[in-house]
């Protein structure tokens, strides 16, 4: 694509199929337009002086928000199954969710 050169409806929608979009001929319209907005907007950024600027992976100063995993004690398999209606050698015994 040439620095002028914008990109066409067919064009755009040749990517929307390489991405496995299926477009309306109106989306093509509204994204083509859209599209060429964003590529004109990045030529004006790449205009700009950024050999003294630092690489960004983030803006908050936050680090990661972990906290330390504890282990918590858990129900034995008899207190798990204490409620149920019906069990069956230690399982629970639940309605079919597939046809026979």
């Amino acid at each position: 694509m040439k620095k002028s050169q914008k990109l066409s409806k067919k064009e755009v929608g040749h990517i929307a199929k390489l991405a496995n979009l299926h477009l309306t001929q109106k989306e093509v319209q509204k994204f083509s337009r859209q599209l060429n907005e964003t590529l004109a907007y990045i030529k004006v950024l790449n205009k700009l002086d950024t050999k003294n600027v630092k690489p960004t992976s983030q803006v908050t100063g936050k680090t990661n928000q972990f906290r330390e995993d504890k282990v918590k004690k858990s129900f034995s398999q008899k207190q798990a199954l204490s409620n149920t209606k019906r069990k069956y050698k230690g399982y629970f015994v639940v309605p079919y969710v597939f046809g026979e």
